[in-house]
């Protein structure tokens, strides 16, 4: 069994897992995201925007585009302030030193060479101009005495030509360190063999299997492995306009020093020649890419051409992902991000946070809670409303239950008020069983009959009884909202939208029986239905038209005869509109006598019809508080005067009561 264990410890190996999303990782959560874009929708924004509002914040704890966006921003920053360009002079400069030293120490010690070739020596290396590009082309006929010297100047051009083809080939530095003639040689058939398949491309004559033995001859030199000859044309345009974009950033004069210097690779001016001929043919292969641009670099760490080749193709890539991340093109979706290109600029921890958002955004869109209109807008399907609707429902319940007892919202009126009373079950009936007088039953009609208890209770038809509960009485409600411009001015427009949907949540999912109307009144009102209440924009116009809202209401009352009216009035103003016989809208500021008076009798018309009147008067100002408290103690009814928070609570509290006068609800 030790020997098996051990067996198993060698054979077994664990990493981090690399197959692609994390099949351990939590679910996105739609709930908490829909309730973030409900509160958005109904503080004025469009789907569509609280879609990307939420997307640009993030959720919970997983930060979103904006913050990745930061990041992006910073690491591009970095790059650019962290580096300059002058690394490979300063490093031929450096080797160019190094050898004259080397060189003159050797001249000083060499005893059997003659004064006049000592002399002369001396001369021609004191003698170099000052251009690093200048002196390496004096000192190519120079005779060397000191091995470590020459071998030195040898390895500045070993390095022009390692960092011209790292330009263009990323990673051809570090595998050409000590080349020989033969690696260069294989260098030099690869860029024969490129420039003739990129020529028979060009002309429509390269075929895949053209592409596949220049691969299998040169594959090597391409460690990405592109699968066809577009994939490798693209790395190659990539690496070739960055390694022009760099160019382009340096100055004249580092530029004619690289240039000079460029010949010089490998000691002989081919290498230069072939990889201006392969430029020009990536270049009309690739017009499209960036090979005019330049960056201002501005750092103290020099990079060589071809670390700072590598470093431009990041940048690229980094302005890539910051136009993919703003999200700003048309059609743009988070499935845009190049996810790999996140983690190897930011680290896994970003491609994890973006899949993250866009499976919150799939989620969103492909569980029915959001849909594309046939204008094209995005939606908030009925589906959402009510998940929205139970979400603050569920916050209303806690309100109650903390404020007033521990009893839940959701079972409020589900089967009527139980009187306390059990009655003999009958075909049809939905009340709850009295277990405790059910199997009673059972037992003393068992231990009647004389039959054995041995068995158990066996329970019939004739042992169940239910509880009864009182009828309920059907409900005809009407919940006026005031939505005129000091509503959304004072930060009162979003509790009002939420009361709304909450209320109509309770009445539709609990209270099927009961008839709920919304009535939005500013200068006018309007009958609303709950996605267009949600989704309402403040405007600013002036004029609460009470009166035209209880001409609704009442309308609304009279077609429900057998049903109790519910009265709910949420305002934070005096009525200052009403309506004319002639349809026209009446305003005045402060409210004209005519006005009140036209909202009073119609307030009385609501009492006769029998309706039980709560208002929700919203804010300190003392008028409007005497105002409404007249108003509701002439028809008998009721005030509240919410908290804004609390104003969900208030208003579903009231249409639960004044239901049921005559019930105690015991919240």
């Amino acid at each position: 069994m030790a020997r098996a264990n051990r067996r198993l410890t060698r054979a077994s190996r664990y990493g981090k897992y690399a197959g692609g999303p994390d099949p351990l990782a939590p679910p996105v959560d739609v709930k908490d995201a829909l309730d973030a874009i409900g509160q958005d929708v109904m503080a004025g924004y469009s789907p569509e925007a609280s879609l990307r509002e939420l997307l640009r914040r993030g959720t919970g704890d997983r930060p979103g585009l904006d913050d990745l966006a930061r990041r992006v921003a910073e690491r591009r920053r970095e790059l650019a302030t962290k580096h300059n360009l002058d690394g490979t002079l300063q490093e031929v400069k450096r080797l160019l030193d190094k050898a004259v030293l080397e060189e003159r120490k050797q001249l000083a010690r060499d005893v059997d060479l003659d004064d006049d070739s000592r002399a002369l020596a001396e001369m021609q290396l004191g003698g170099l101009p000052p251009s690093a590009a200048a002196a390496v082309r004096e000192l190519n006929d120079y005779t060397w005495r000191s091995t470590e010297a020459r071998q030195d100047f040898e390895r500045i051009k070993d390095l022009l030509g390692r960092e011209l083809l790292d330009a263009r080939f990323a990673g051809m530095k570090r595998a050409l360190e000590n080349a020989d003639d033969e690696d260069r040689a294989a260098i030099a058939a690869m860029l024969a063999d490129l420039t003739r398949l990129l020529d028979a491309h060009a002309s429509g004559d390269a075929d895949h299997k053209q592409f596949d033995e220049f691969m299998s001859t040169h594959g090597e030199f391409f460690p990405e492995n592109p699968r066809t000859i577009d994939e490798l044309i693209d790395r190659l345009a990539e690496r070739a306009a960055a390694a022009a974009r760099m160019r382009n950033s340096l100055t004249q004069e580092q530029r004619d020093e690289l240039d000079a210097l460029a010949s010089q690779a490998f000691g002989s001016p081919e290498l230069m020649s072939s990889l201006a001929q392969l430029d020009g043919q990536l270049q009309a292969l690739r017009p499209g890419a960036d090979w005019h641009g330049s960056e201002s670099m501005t750092g103290s760490e020099g990079l060589g051409l071809g670390d700072g080749t590598g470093v431009f193709q990041d940048i690229a890539e980094l302005d890539e992902l910051s136009e993919q991340l703003a999200q700003g093109y048309g059609g743009s979706r988070l499935d845009d991000l190049d996810l790999d290109a996140l983690s190897r600029q930011l680290g896994e921890d970003a491609s994890v946070d973006a899949r993250t958002l866009q499976q919150l955004e799939k989620a969103l869109r492909d569980s029915g809670t959001m849909k594309r209109a046939s204008d094209g807008t995005l939606k908030m399907t009925p589906k959402a409303m009510r998940l929205l609707g139970r979400s603050l429902l569920r916050d209303v319940a806690k309100r109650l239950s903390g404020r007033q007892g521990d009893r839940d919202v959701r079972q409020a009126g589900s089967a009527g008020e139980l009187s306390g009373a059990t009655r003999e079950w009958s075909f049809g009936d939905t009340e709850p069983w009295d277990v405790t007088r059910t199997i009673t039953n059972a037992i003393l009609r068992t231990a009647g009959g004389g039959q054995t208890t041995g068995r158990g209770v066996r329970i019939e038809i004739g042992d169940v009884e239910v509880q009864e509960t009182e009828a309920r009485t059907q409900a005809c409600v009407a919940l006026l909202v005031d939505t005129s411009f000091s509503m959304a001015m004072d930060g009162r427009w979003l509790p009002m939208k939420r009361t709304a949907l909450a209320l109509h949540t309770l009445v539709t999912s609990r209270f099927r029986g009961d008839d709920l109307q919304l009535i939005a009144f500013g200068r006018q009102a309007e009958v609303m239905e709950i996605e267009k209440l949600t989704g309402l924009e403040a405007e600013y116009e002036k004029g609460t038209n009470l009166h035209h809202a209880l001409l609704l209401a009442n309308r609304h009352f009279r077609r429900h005869p057998n049903a109790q009216p519910v009265l709910l009035i949420v305002t934070d103003g005096e009525p200052t509109s009403h309506l004319e016989s002639s349809g026209e809208v009446f305003f005045d500021y402060p409210p004209h006598p005519l006005t009140v008076a036209y909202a009073i009798r119609e307030l009385e018309n609501s009492m006769r019809l029998g309706a039980a009147t709560t208002f929700f008067r919203l804010g300190d100002d003392p008028g409007l508080a005497r105002f409404i408290d007249s108003m509701a103690k002439r028809v008998g009814g009721h005030v509240v005067s919410p908290e804004l928070d609390d104003l969900g609570a208030a208003v579903v509290d009231s249409y639960l009561g004044s239901r049921r006068p005559e019930t105690s609800f015991g919240w």
